[in-house]
């Protein structure tokens, strides 16, 4: 049998509960005891984390990313893409992650960019939206996940993207840089890119730009020699946590 205190608990529990869901299925999101926020002002608050960083932003781009989390939310209702854990941290585990790339490496206007085993679109989306005047071709194997990403470009007027269903090894054209978000091993993604990549052994050329976290040591020692290799900490940029033992890996 419960103590009398332990009902009252129980009780308030419960009714936190109820009333998150309760109000969620308004559009209004719980954020602790006692504060419950719109899903709009949510998703503006938690991408103010971009603008931290990327302060030089232009009202279109920052209205795209603002525009990001509510897609994927309701993508997200449809298909199982992203977990609620990332979700709730939906700008600082993946938009601000596939950000990265754009702190190392500035993608210059009229390159071409590749991204093998974009899943949702990340890291292409948010490259594709602070380099407007750089081409992004994204692929995946999978095709419910293309399928969101085409929508996304859509919904955001994404002129500079492209995205198709289909593997890797498929793709014939020639690109000045490949990204990706640790899709699979980096050897066997090395293999991936073979003879796609428009000039090699040049680092400010381009060439394969790779979000990795965890020991990556193993996996740079058995990219083929012929490889040159930087791996530049995330922690760099960003002070947050979650970005500790996370980098950016340019291979040329």
């Amino acid at each position: 049998m419960l103590a009398i205190g332990e009902i009252k608990t129980c009780k308030i529990t419960n009714f936190i509960h109820a009333a998150k869901d309760f109000f969620q299925n308004l559009d209004i999101i719980y954020i602790n005891k006692l504060f419950f926020v719109s899903l709009p002002d949510y998703y503006t608050m938690n991408s103010q984390i971009i603008k931290k960083y990327f302060p030089t932003l232009t009202e279109t781009q920052m209205a795209q990313y603002e525009r990001l989390a509510p897609l994927y939310e309701d993508w997200n209702s449809k298909i199982n893409l992203i977990s609620r854990k990332d979700m709730d941290n939906f700008y600082e585990h993946h938009v601000l992650h596939s950000l990265a790339i754009a702190k190392y490496f500035e993608l210059l206007p009229g390159m071409k960019v590749l991204d093998i085993g974009t899943g949702g679109g990340f890291p292409g989306i948010p490259l594709a939206i602070m380099f407007p005047q750089t081409k992004f071709l994204l692929v995946d194997s999978i095709g419910k996940k293309i399928k969101v990403v085409q929508d996304v470009k859509e919904q955001l007027d994404l002129q500079n993207v492209t995205a198709i269903q289909e593997r890797a090894e498929n793709i014939k054209e020639k690109f000045d840089v490949i990204v990706s978000r640790a899709v699979t091993q980096l050897p066997d993604f090395v293999k991936w890119c073979n003879n796609k990549l428009r000039v090699t052994n040049d680092i400010e050329a381009g060439g394969i730009l790779y979000l990795k976290g965890g020991d990556i040591e193993e996996e740079l020692r058995n990219v083929p020699k012929n490889w040159k290799r930087k791996s530049t900490s995330i922690t760099k940029w960003y002070e947050e946590a979650y970005f500790v033992e996370k980098y950016v890996i340019h291979l040329f």
